[in-house]
């Protein structure tokens, strides 16, 4: 029975160190520094490029915006063939071939088959369009809006590469912590054997020793997966694909902490500036339904040549004129357009005002979870110091033979979940900052 317990405990440990990354022991590990993460994602994340495409679609829709001020130009030739008696002969005037037997009755009623190519230019300037002045404008503050997000996106990806970062440096400092434990794992089943083989426990005692060992290879596997897990998404993040595979430059370490009373909520933030723009666009778009009512003015040009053959430029005759055009009733239509962008802009102020008010609770929450951040990291870190001691004293004693072997590993285990939590409050901590400057910003 022994010497089985003993090829166990050896495979255990060679899975542990001889293969500590067997799930990506090919692929290529690149150590990363944290400002290095942000500068790639900055160039290569894919959602940031998303968002570029949409700043892009919103500038093409401003661009059209300029059909309200720039002219309009069209360039058409129109060939016609015709034994329409009226147009026969207005196709002859147009094309000034008209002599005195062109009035003979009969060929007045029977022109024949007649054939006129009309080339024509024709411009339309806009002079008065209120209405499309304020989309316009309203087309204006949507690229505004749109860079607006882009930026805060930036600033969103900063923080999320950041968590990444550091729940990367938080699973590599797990792994450490476990690596360690395994090997002490090791040494008490060791210890453990030798007092079996001495009669100095029972076998049960040290099958639950080797249960523990079990335990905390299960725990490494685990914290290993977690670390590839993490590197992945981290490596998407930066752009560099999901097949390569990262280290934190630095371990994981508490950073200074602002103090509360610096931190408040900034309205200038872009998310909060991009939704009171939004509301102000709203307005440009009410005001621009009210002004459907008002009249329209644009001029038009047109120079054309009519001629009996193709593409022929005969005879010449221009047209120019001033339209003033007025929608005195579509049918209710404008009316209800008006009443429409009232309620839209009356929902854009509320959406604006609620998101102001959780914008300053999220900002109050992260200051309360900072703060509790703070304090459980302390008294976690109380808790590893005392752990550890125990731990010490009750090695000491078992293998002096004065401990039971349940109270050593309930020891180990006591120490190695207070360590592991308080790393984890120190990531907690660290975050929490993080996210309390990303709300400030």
């Amino acid at each position: 029975m022994p010497k089985i317990n003993k090829q166990w405990t050896a495979l255990l440990l060679f899975l542990s160190f001889v293969l500590p990354f067997n799930s990506s022991e090919a692929q290529e590990r690149s150590l990363v520094s944290l400002e290095e993460a942000r500068t790639q994602a900055r160039s290569n994340n894919t959602d940031l490029k998303l968002f570029q495409k949409k700043y892009a679609v919103a500038k093409a829709n401003y661009e059209q915006t300029r059909a309200v001020l720039l002219p309009q130009i069209r360039l058409t030739n129109t060939s016609t063939f015709t034994n329409n008696p009226l147009m026969a002969f207005g196709f002859k005037l147009l094309q000034r071939d008209v002599s005195a037997p062109d009035f003979d009755p009969d060929l007045l009623n029977d022109p024949g088959d007649v054939e006129n190519f009309n080339t024509r230019i024709e411009v339309q300037q806009p002079i008065i369009n209120v209405d499309g002045w304020q989309e316009r404008k309203a087309a204006n503050l949507q690229l505004e809006i749109s860079n607006l997000q882009q930026e805060r996106y930036l600033e969103y990806l900063d923080l999320e590469v950041s968590k990444t970062y550091m729940q990367l440096q938080l699973a590599y400092k797990s792994i450490a912590v476990l690596e360690k434990a395994l090997e002490t794992a090791a040494e008490n089943e060791k210890t453990a054997r030798n007092n079996l083989e001495q009669g100095l426990i029972q076998n049960a005692d040290y099958l639950n020793v080797q249960v523990r060992l079990g335990e905390v290879e299960n725990q490494l596997l685990a914290a290993r997966s977690q670390a590839e897990n993490v590197s992945e998404y981290l490596s998407v993040l930066i752009g560099n694909g999901a097949n390569s595979y990262l280290t934190p430059e630095s371990e994981l370490l508490p950073v200074n902490q602002e103090s509360s009373s610096s931190i408040e909520l900034n309205t200038e933030r872009k998310d909060i500036k991009a939704n009171a723009i939004a509301a102000e666009a709203q307005k440009k778009m009410y005001s621009s339904s009210k002004m459907n009512f008002v009249p329209r003015a644009n001029a038009m040009a047109s120079y054309g040549w009519n001629d009996p053959e193709f593409m022929g430029f005969g005879a010449d005759n221009y047209v120019v004129g001033i339209q003033l055009s007025w929608d005195l009733f579509g049918g209710y239509k404008n009316i209800g357009k008006i009443h429409k962008e009232k309620a839209l802009l009356e929902q854009a102020e509320l959406e604006q005002q609620k998101y102001l008010d959780q914008s300053e609770m999220e900002l109050n929450k992260a200051l309360r979870h900072r703060s509790e951040s703070k304090n459980r990291m302390v008294l976690a870190g109380m808790a590893v110091e005392q752990s550890r001691e125990a731990l010490r004293v009750t090695t000491n004693r078992f293998e002096q033979g004065l401990e039971k072997t349940m109270d050593l590993l309930y020891a180990e285990s006591q120490f190695l979940e207070k360590e592991l939590a308080y790393y984890e409050s120190v990531f907690n901590l660290n975050y929490s900052q993080a996210y309390l400057e990303f709300l400030s910003k």
